[in-house]
């Protein structure tokens, strides 16, 4: 079923907190937070989301009392990606840091109701 999900074309998405990622992009450094308070090290992959749908839902989930927060949309055609399943439903994991040229935009995200 993943592979059946997987367009390595399609760029994927990841809520990053501003500061974070733009203390890591101004010091020319990888990425290498994994989700809210857990880095790569610590939790093996990154968390990313394929869609917009996706990241409404992770973004109520986990971020919901954050409002300083961007959307980092990534070219996974530069980095190892696996679609793998999470409950009901299949999410990128990015395995490895994220290169700021990988980043192909920066999205703000609006406030949180």
């Amino acid at each position: 079923m993943a592979s059946d999900l997987r367009d390595t074309r399609a760029p994927i998405f990841h809520i990053a907190e501003r500061a974070q990622w733009e203390a890591v992009r101004d010091a020319g450094r990888p990425y290498e937070v994994s989700t809210r308070g857990r880095t790569l090290a610590e939790e093996g992959f990154i968390h990313a989301s394929r869609d917009e749908d996706q990241v409404s839902k992770v973004r109520r989930a986990f971020y919901a009392d954050l409002d300083d927060l961007v959307l980092l949309v990534i070219d996974p055609a530069r980095l190892d990606v696996r679609h793998e399943s999470v409950g009901d439903d299949v999410f990128p994991h990015i395995y490895g840091p994220i290169p700021p040229e990988a980043v192909i935009e920066v999205r703000a995200l609006p406030e949180n109701r």
